[in-house]
């Protein structure tokens, strides 16, 4: 049921997706095509020779899986899944595993490369890598997550572990999937090997921290921009798109951490906007009753599309791809885009950003944090020793802000946008791995 596939060039450039998430023309923009095209515009930069510079545009392997699964009414559904390993030059590949209703193998393949720049720019000795199922698990009971879960396992298991290939959790998975993934795992091969899965429960090997790990590294780098910028963000009005897990810690956190105000927040269903800001506690708490910010008291309804333009000094990205397009990058008011979402911005809206003086924290640095606390989960895993969280902490930040100003002062020294400053440092960083391995 499994079938090992090299990507073509006519694929690649194909959009969209069909219903095993196979590219398909005329839709939607398409991820990869995006993330090829940043690279080749970091490539111009460094003067990449192009043997290295082809090997960089691709994944070296790909898994596409065909996943049988009993359902609760006792009949079978077919779904399929994917695993990228884009490239293991630096170390293992790592990266999340998404449930997701539109996933497409594009969307997998682009994820990788992130993964790739991202382990790269914090420069922690780990590849990119990403996995996907077709499904929605919001449809779907507890036991029929668990027997799909271990399903993709028992078909993906046969390339990760912790010297190849790392998963964790992503868009839809949570740490009681990443939980009977681990298990599933140890079964096949006979023994726990708690560190081919992070993201996991504490009770299994998962470390202090991961949780919120995602947004406070993006606080870290907020915070690490305002200081450049001279913004004082004690109050400062904050609008967030996507209050999912890395939204509502960046609603925590911002407020925790840096004092930030926020006065907006919407989710897929719609968002809510309050002058005076939301109160985050109240907020979830209607979100858990509700299902969602929709129709939170004292609150006037805004859009997606419209919370991206409000007059807010710092926006925080943190739904799905492509939001911020060459349609819309020019009414964005934010002095700082703080992208925890994978994806958000397109090459053409990052052209008009940066014309227009927004400091965008692009995305494979903003949202490093889960990686990177996912990797302090390999390590104590590795010599069986558990941090306290404010030691996870500590590192954590001293991680993000070295990495924040390794790609600040790239995009000075090249005089281009932060995206490319960061794609510059991770580039370098991959492409001298590669060299020295002699794969070029």
């Amino acid at each position: 049921m499994t079938t090992m596939v090299k990507p073509g060039a006519a694929e690649a450039r194909a959009k969209g997706g069909d219903g095993r998430g196979m590219p398909l023309s005329g839709s939607k923009p398409n991820p990869f095509q995006i993330a090829q095209q940043q690279l080749d515009e970091a490539a111009a930069v460094l003067k990449l020779d192009p043997a290295t510079h082809d090997l960089l545009r691709w994944p070296l392997r790909e898994l596409h899986v065909t996943l049988p699964v009993k359902m609760d009414d006792g009949t079978t559904k077919i779904y399929h899944g994917f695993r990228v390993q884009y490239n293991d030059a630096r170390g293992p590949t790592k990266g999340g595993i998404r449930f997701h209703p539109d996933e497409t193998i594009d969307t997998v393949r682009a994820l990788a490369a992130w993964m790739t720049w991202k382990t790269a720019v914090v420069n922690i000795p780990l590849g990119g890598g990403k996995g996907g199922v077709i499904c929605n698990p919001k449809e779907m009971s507890p036991g029929e997550l668990e027997r799909l879960s271990r399903a993709y396992i028992r078909q993906v298991g046969r390339i990760l572990g912790l010297e190849k290939d790392v998963p964790a959790p992503d868009v839809y998975t949570t740490p009681q999937i990443m939980a009977w993934m681990a298990d599933e795992f140890a079964f096949m091969q006979g023994y726990n090997e708690f560190g081919v899965i992070t993201g996991k429960p504490i009770a299994l090997g998962g470390s202090a921290g991961r949780g919120d790990a995602t947004a406070r590294g993006g606080m870290y780098c907020v915070r690490e921009a305002a200081k450049i910028l001279d913004l004082d963000l004690k109050g400062a009005p904050t609008a967030i798109q996507g209050y999912g897990n890395a939204g509502t810690f960046a609603h925590k956190l911002g407020r925790d951490l840096l004092g930030l105000r926020v006065v907006a927040a919407s989710d897929s269903r719609g968002g809510v906007y309050q002058a005076d800001g939301l109160d985050y506690e109240q907020l979830m708490a209607h979100k858990e009753r509700t299902g969602s910010v929709v129709g939170f008291p004292g609150t006037k309804a805004v859009s997606n599309e419209e919370i991206l333009e409000l007059d807010v000094p710092v926006l925080i990205p943190s739904a799905l791809e492509n939001v911020i397009t060459e349609a819309n990058a020019g009414k964005i008011k934010a002095r700082v885009v703080a992208e925890l979402a994978n994806g958000p911005t397109t090459p053409e809206a990052d052209q008009i950003l940066h014309k227009n003086g927004v400091y965008v924290i692009p995305d494979f640095l903003c949202n490093a944090g889960g990686v990177t606390v996912s990797y302090f989960e390999m390590v104590q895993n590795a010599y069986g020793y558990y941090w306290e969280e404010e030691m996870v902490h500590e590192r954590l930040d001293k991680k993000m802000t070295a990495a924040f100003h390794a790609v600040h002062q790239a995009a000075q020294t090249y005089k281009v946008h932060n995206r490319l400053g960061a794609y510059v440092v991770a580039i370098q960083r991959v492409a001298e791995a590669v060299k020295l391995r002699g794969w070029v």
